[in-house]
This record gives structure tokens, sequence and C-alpha cells, in this order.
């Protein structure tokens, strides 16, 4: 399947305490994240800090419903 282009905000929500919750079931480097599991600052999620690409586009492509994480686009 070819890549696609999502917004940040389409993938992950920013929660009142500052962590980051997946919209829907995604996969990075192998690992998967449920939908609404907390991701705190500095916490690794397949070697991603995702705090720190907060507002990059994502590269993904989708399967079996599992948003497939590819990269991060350059601001």
């Amino acid at each position: 399947m070819p890549l696609r282009r999502y917004e940040f905000p389409e993938v992950f929500q920013e929660n009142t305490d500052g962590t980051l919750s997946a919209r829907r079931t995604v996969s990075v480097s192998g690992v998967t994240l449920a939908p609404d599991v907390q991701i705190g600052p500095g916490v690794l999620v397949g070697g991603i800090d995702f705090h720190q690409v907060k507002g990059r586009a994502i590269a993904g492509e989708e399967q079996n419903g599992t948003l497939i994480i590819r990269g991060f686009y350059q601001q």
C-alpha cells in the first residue's frame, strides 16, 4: 500500500494532563498502541518520543485497521 500523509491531530490527541493518546490503533517499529493509551513526555514507543514529533505530519499506511507509522515529515 502507498504511504499516506496524516496530520498529527488526526492520529494523536493531547490530553489535559500533557500526555498524548492515540485516536486509533497505531503501530510503530513493531509496537502497537491501542486507542486511548496515554504516552507521557520522554516515554519512548518503538524508539520514538511522540512529544518530540508532536505537530509533524505522519507518513503511514493502513494494514488491517491499524495505522503503521513509517516516519514523520519535516516541518
